[in-house]
């Protein structure tokens, strides 16, 4: 009988973790730079699960290596629910450019939900001779080669984007590569490059400005917010490319933190300060189920492996 009772008394606090979710600080893992737009989303995320699960939700930035180190850090944590992981569209793209990761990014982890979509503007250098993407299509066609596009480095969405558009439309055009979209602009602007995809929000500015032509954004449906841009894909049908963020934690956590940290984050989502921040921004809130998230995520692997593979882009890790 005291042996039975001192294992009722020694379970005890294992029957209230399994009951209790969370019972202590959260560790919310952003592997990305401070002051970034997937810090800015981590931590507004990351304040309002704080209120909504009762525990503080802490911004561990470890950025690094392409979002690896981060990710790594995530995959060999307890599947608890205690540690989150927020990915972006580089968690997609990192198994064909790196084919010896750390860990397998699917079945690694378990997907909770999508929290945002954003699409890129097209934008051209105000003396380049076109007005839409067919007078530009038309215009790179006839002089191979000789039109530059930049981008915020090799194998970045934005590189990845324009590879995209070449391969749609049967181009051949010379890239750039840049340490970040900012001094793309600049050369952009200088009419040092032709063109260059970037976030609307980035874009628009120069665009209002006079200093770069838009000429349209890469979503499947017109933004609300800019209703009389077009899309890329009004001229080559099915052409999306965006930039995203989900949220995912180790493998094997149980059902129902899934369940709860999902509700959490969409209520975070429908919040109006989050949802007016992601907005303003040209930014679509999330909230899809793990199951639509998971094959959202799978699509994108085989969609930007077919890229990779086709423009022969290779990094060292």
């Amino acid at each position: 009988m005291r042996a039975a009772a001192f294992l009722m008394i020694a379970t005890l606090p294992c029957i209230a973790t399994a009951q209790t979710y969370p019972h202590k600080p959260i560790r919310f893992v952003v592997p990305f730079g401070v002051g970034g737009p997937g810090d800015a989303i981590g931590r507004m995320i990351g304040r309002q699960l704080t209120e909504s699960l009762g525990q503080p939700v802490v911004i561990d930035n470890r950025s690094g290596a392409t979002t690896i180190i981060g990710t790594e850090l995530v995959a060999k944590s307890p599947p608890d629910g205690h540690t989150l992981l927020l990915i972006s569209t580089t968690h997609a793209v990192n198994p064909s450019l790196f084919p010896k990761l750390p860990y397998d990014p699917i079945r690694d982890f378990a997907p909770v939900t999508l929290i945002t979509t954003t699409p890129f503007m097209l934008g051209i250098h105000p003396s380049v001779a076109a007005s839409s993407v067919s007078e530009l299509v038309a215009l790179a066609r006839s002089k191979p080669g000789a039109l530059n596009y930049g981008s915020s480095g090799a194998g970045s969405s934005i590189h990845l984007t324009t590879e995209l558009l070449k391969s749609a439309a049967n181009l051949q055009m010379t890239h750039v590569p840049y340490k970040g979209s900012g001094p793309a602009f600049i050369d952009l602007i200088g009419g040092q490059i032709q063109m260059l995809f970037s976030s609307t929000v980035s874009t628009m500015p120069h665009v209002k400005s006079g200093k770069v032509r838009g000429l349209a954004i890469t979503s499947l449906k017109r933004a609300s917010a800019l209703p009389e841009m077009p899309t890329i894909a009004e001229s080559f049908p099915g052409f999306e490319s965006s930039s995203w963020f989900g949220l995912l934690v180790p493998a094997k956590t149980p059902q129902r933190v899934m369940d709860r940290l999902l509700k959490e984050t969409r209520a975070a989502l429908k919040s109006p300060d989050v949802n007016q921040a992601l907005v303003s921004q040209g930014a679509e809130p999330g909230g899809s189920s793990p199951t639509e998230f998971g094959a959202y995520f799978q699509t994108e692997i085989g969609k930007w492996a077919k890229v990779i593979k086709s423009a022969g882009i290779k990094l060292e890790q």
